[in-house]
């Protein structure tokens, strides 16, 4: 099983199950009649028709129907949660998992207050279960259907269509009836056995359970907007509040009680404006107020969002990827599973955002020629030169063709080429690519969404390196000169490496640090819409 990283997030693996239990196209399931009361030794079997009238009159289950249908078929109708002495131990394990997971995600929207009510009359009591029972009978189903709710919530992420939220990575599939059997047949007792759980899913559930604690004590009082910043030796009483926030999120390890700015502030200051992706200057501004006065309970809701969307990433085979993290502004390049190094980019703007989504990347174009889009043509390369004749010379462009009325627009290869000096393209339909940029000034803002929705790279030349690093005829010499050149030039790679364009505004770092980005496209505020509301 492979899996892939988030953003200096040191994830070593975004999947939760393996890609085995991928189904493309459904097998049919034959009924194991080799499992039968002497085989199994077990007394307890479903009779013709039970289980229909169960999922009849137990509405909730009925998205379960396929999988009830192939779990029983597949034991012969034989009990899974009862045998001759009463609730077996994976019962006991899996009502213990649902319940840890609704006290710590403080979600009870798949608690089942009659299956509580039957268990509660089962658990640790001795007895000899007759199917002529029909509470073990309705116990026994009950829990079967509410393994599948546990699992498609934990594992498979809510029943939301992620595209309506921008999101184009293809959502991982999961076989749910297989996560059972395996849970059955090896007594589980831990998350982590039924379905690999990612480092990335169990830090943050561990920071939601922190946040969603401290957002039940009182808020602590918010900070006002300063008139000037606050640098170390100054002295306020906007500091004692800041004091307080700090301690609470983990970044000051001792309040003083003190209006002072001292050094050891100055540390608790960078540590947050580190982790909220701040200019990282240890000075108190506005920008950091806002960060620092965000709700708890809204912090909580942003883990959560963003545990949602690590349950949607799909299984990945190949262990070199490179991931852009968009609200992160950063590029993450992997070699093996292991992260090789970490690159600024710039990202759209929120009105030409980049998209959400993956591909293979191909091709590297040295010297590239930028085909201007029609959109980007009709809206600001035409009336720029209805003002200006000469503007397509001034910016070293050309008319090569035409679309109907609208020319085919394109500027030359060279240093003042918006692309820069090279492209890579991992072809989709979004017309998105890594490229360079003559701008290298906007490399140095901490909020960096200024492209048209492509992806501009800080360091370009080294990348080229990166991908090419297996051939030795591709020297930083030669690198050097095709990136120079007045024709572009196509090097395709010999291998496509897959690429993850995402949006988390929410990860733990690999130091163990939880991170906050600001929801720059309003994809947060779309799925809080759909998760809390």
């Amino acid at each position: 099983m492979k899996c892939y990283v988030i953003p200096a997030l040191c994830l070593t693996a975004l999947v939760y199950w393996g890609c085995n239990n991928i189904r493309k196209k459904k097998n049919p399931v034959n009924r194991d009649t080799s499992i039968t009361h002497v085989t199994s030794f077990n007394t307890l079997f479903l009779e013709n028709g039970e289980l229909n009238h169960f999922i009849a009159t137990n509405p909730d289950y009925a998205a379960y129907t396929e999988q009830f249908n192939d779990f029983y078929k597949h034991r012969n109708y034989e009990f899974a949660w009862f045998d001759s002495t009463g609730l077996t131990e994976q019962a006991y394990n899996f009502i213990n998992l649902q319940n840890n997971y609704i006290s710590q995600f403080d979600d009870s929207s798949i608690y089942n207050a009659r299956l509580a009510q039957l268990y509660n009359g089962f658990v640790n009591k001795k007895f000899y279960p007759q199917h002529s029972d029909s509470l073990v009978m309705k116990t026994e189903l009950l829990l079967t259907g509410q393994f599948f709710r546990y699992a498609s919530k934990v594992y498979k992420g809510s029943d939301i269509d992620a595209a309506e939220l921008g999101w184009f990575i293809p959502r991982k599939k999961i076989n749910i009836t297989a996560l059972l059997d395996s849970a059955i047949r090896n007594k589980t007792a831990e998350a982590e056995a039924y379905a690999p759980l990612n480092p990335q899913y169990e830090k943050l559930q561990h920071f939601l359970a922190v946040y969603s604690q401290l957002s039940k004590t009182p808020e602590p009082d918010s900070v006002a907007y300063l008139s000037k910043p606050l640098r170390r030796k100054d002295s306020s009483e906007s500091i004692l509040k800041i004091k307080t926030r700090l301690a609470l999120f983990g970044d000051l390890a001792h309040n003083d009680s003190t209006p002072l700015f001292d050094t050891t502030l100055l540390r608790a200051v960078k540590s947050f404006q580190r982790r909220m992706g701040l200019s990282v200057d240890g000075i108190i501004g506005n920008k950091m107020l806002e960060e620092l006065n965000v709700p708890l309970k809204q912090r909580a809701r942003q883990i959560s969002i963003n545990i949602e969307r690590v349950r949607w990433m799909p299984a990945e085979k190949d262990t070199n990827y490179i991931l852009v993290n968009i609200p992160e502004y950063k590029m993450h390049v992997f070699d093996s599973g292991h992260l090789q190094f970490d690159m600024n980019v710039i990202v759209g703007t929120s009105a030409n955002s980049t998209v959400i989504f993956t591909g293979k990347l191909k091709y590297i174009v040295f010297s590239p020629y930028w085909n201007v889009p029609e959109s980007i043509v009709k809206k600001e390369i035409l009336p720029a030169i209805q003002k200006n004749p000469d503007y397509l010379a001034k910016n070293h462009m050309e008319i090569y063709g035409k679309t109907g009325p609208v020319p085919n627009i394109r500027q030359k290869p060279g240093g003042p080429n918006s692309l820069g000096l090279v492209k890579f393209l991992f072809p989709n339909n979004y017309n998105i690519y890594f490229h360079d940029t003559p701008n290298r000034e906007l490399f140095t803002q901490s909020s960096r969404s200024f492209s048209h929705g492509c992806i501009r790279l800080g360091e370009p030349k080294k990348f080229a390196q990166y991908l090419l690093r297996s051939d030795t005829s591709w020297t930083e010499v030669k690198i050097d000169s095709a990136m120079h050149q007045p024709k572009e030039k196509w090097v395709p790679l010999s291998k496509g490496v897959p690429v993850f364009i995402t949006y988390f505004t929410a990860w733990v770092d690999k130091n163990g640090q939880l991170n906050f980005r600001k929801d720059i496209y309003g994809h947060d505020k779309k799925m809080e819409e759909k998760l809390f509301l």
